[in-house]
């Protein structure tokens, strides 16, 4: 008997200026099964995702929903055949509130008026069922990334669409809500829906689909039943060598005191109260120090007190001695470098081109601009080739590929080499691997190692327990806009940091 398939792509391949994302690749997705897509960042997973979900059209190859071919021309058309899609870069309306953003395109109403009673409650059952807390009155402009995940979720449930498709999406969540999520996909597919799952994260392949598919640089590598591989044997396939998946680093020597904060309280923007409470915290020079916690507790406002990006309404930040509580955002970028939370928003100019991002930060310099103000092309195009090729910055046009039409993953690089390319004594990495593969994970923890043992001062801020513990040289956990807990990684463990992160276990901290 021929097996039945919910979805089957066939021979698709999908091109771009000055690149092949898809090369005749051929996915096929049981009913009822979870079905995982690998692959390293640019490999063509998303690409291809898109164009089940509508989104692109593919030059040539066939898609079949329950053996019967279709033609998807938009998204539209993919969610009347029940496909959905949480995508990486969320696709939502950032004044709209949370409610607004999960009805758009299906809204009920009545005599020409919104009817959002019932749509609020099928919401709050939604989000009681499978445990993704949402304010449905939230504007989406003043949440967190993890809480706008939670609503991309929640829109894809409200329509009730067959085929899932889930484009890395625990990449800001939290360990507790990763679990969470991967008992409701489980459950999703024993109800008899098919899941397609890009993710770069081993673990949570091995642990929740049922078959993988693997991609490398566009082309189709094999399909391999979990049950019957490893990590080791899915890493190689991906990457093509062998992955070194826990970092080798040798004992801190912490310096003189880079970063000093003293008292720091930030407002909140969702809530009256402050997201920061009164923090103290110092960081040296020759250490990673990480500040863990779950999502929205405090951290991104931190981060955003620490690099100008928001106000500080108390206490005082002191930088290599200088004081920069109220220094403008271009004075604080000159003295440290900032890895951001979302790279779209406050990282890259996303229509500007690739060689334009990595001089952001100093195009105003000597070395990019001449004494008449003009820009030097020359030196900007050479500066970019030389990060794109020491970085592994994948592109379609190298240097002039607008930044819009690159991968994620190859965005949050070119970000990554800016920043360590300025050489700071102070770096803040706040999740710098987040939605990144195997191979450059690898590479980005060796590089913030490099800069710790160069005599640098990093302050890592990661959702990631396995690299909050294998990175860092002192974990602060904060909860509730406070830091509740000090600990050294070598001696704790998963389940004592969960319960600090959990605000189950708290101590005083000194600065």
């Amino acid at each position: 008997m021929e097996q039945s398939y919910a979805i089957e792509m066939l021979g698709i391949t999908k091109r771009f200026p000055g690149i092949i994302a898809n090369d005749n690749i051929t996915l096929q997705v049981k009913r009822g099964e979870i079905h995982a897509l690998l692959g390293e960042n640019g490999a063509g997973k998303s690409t291809l995702m898109s164009v089940l979900f509508g989104l692109y059209q593919a030059e040539e190859g066939v898609i079949k929903k329950d053996g019967k071919e279709v033609k998807i021309t938009n998204p539209n058309v993919a969610n009347d055949l029940g496909i959905g899609m949480v995508h990486q870069h969320f696709k939502l309306v950032q004044c709209f509130t949370v409610l607004d953003n999960i009805i758009l395109g299906v809204e009920t109403t009545k005599n020409g008026f919104l009817q959002k009673k019932e749509a609020r409650r099928k919401i709050l059952e939604l989000s009681d069922k499978y445990g993704l807390k949402v304010d449905p009155d939230a504007k989406i402009e003043d949440i967190t990334v993890g809480m706008q995940q939670r609503t991309e979720i929640l829109k894809m449930l409200y329509r009730e669409n067959e085929v899932l498709i889930f484009d890395e999406p625990t990449a800001v969540l939290t360990p507790q809500e990763i679990k969470e999520l991967m008992q409701i996909m489980k459950n999703l597919a024993k109800e008899g829906k098919s899941i397609l799952f890009i993710s770069h994260k081993l673990n949570e392949i091995m642990e929740v689909a049922d078959r993988c598919s693997v991609l490398r640089r566009g082309k189709y590598i094999g399909t391999v039943n979990i049950a019957d591989t490893n990590k080791e044997e899915l890493s190689r396939m991906m990457v093509g060598r062998d992955v070194q998946l826990e970092i080798d680093k040798k004992e801190a020597k912490p310096g003189e005191v880079i970063l000093d904060v003293q008292h720091m309280t930030v407002a909140s923007k969702v809530h009256h109260n402050n997201a920061v409470k009164d923090v103290s915290f110092r960081v040296r020079a020759g250490e990673i120090v990480c500040i863990a916690g779950i999502d929205g507790n405090g951290q991104t406002e931190l981060v955003y007190g620490l690099t100008g990006l928001e106000p500080v309404a108390g206490g005082n930040v002191t930088l290599c001695g200088k004081d920069i509580t109220h220094a403008s955002i271009r004075k604080t970028s000159q003295e440290m470098s900032h890895i951001p939370e979302d790279r779209q928003k406050h990282g890259l100019v996303l229509d500007y081109s690739l060689e334009n991002n990595m001089v952001l930060q100093r195009y105003y310099t000597p070395e990019f601009v001449n004494k008449f103000g003009f820009l030097k092309k020359k030196n900007i195009r050479e500066y970019a080739e030389r990060l794109i090729e020491q970085f592994d910055v994948r592109s379609g046009q190298g240097p002039v590929t607008i930044t819009r039409s690159m991968s994620g993953g190859n965005q949050q690089k070119a970000i990554i080499a800016r920043e360590l390319d300025k050489k700071p004594k102070l770096l803040v990495a706040v999740q710098p691997t987040r939605g990144l593969d195997v191979g450059a994970i690898e590479h980005i923890h060796r590089q913030l190692v490099e800069q710790r043992d160069q005599g640098r001062a990093v302050l890592l801020v990661s959702l990631e327990l396995e690299e909050v513990l294998n990175v860092s040289d002192r974990i602060l956990v904060m909860y509730e806009g406070e830091i509740v807990g000090e600990l050294d990684p070598k001696k704790t463990t998963v389940e004592e940091l969960g319960l600090y992160m959990a605000g189950a276990k708290r101590e005083r901290v000194e600065a």
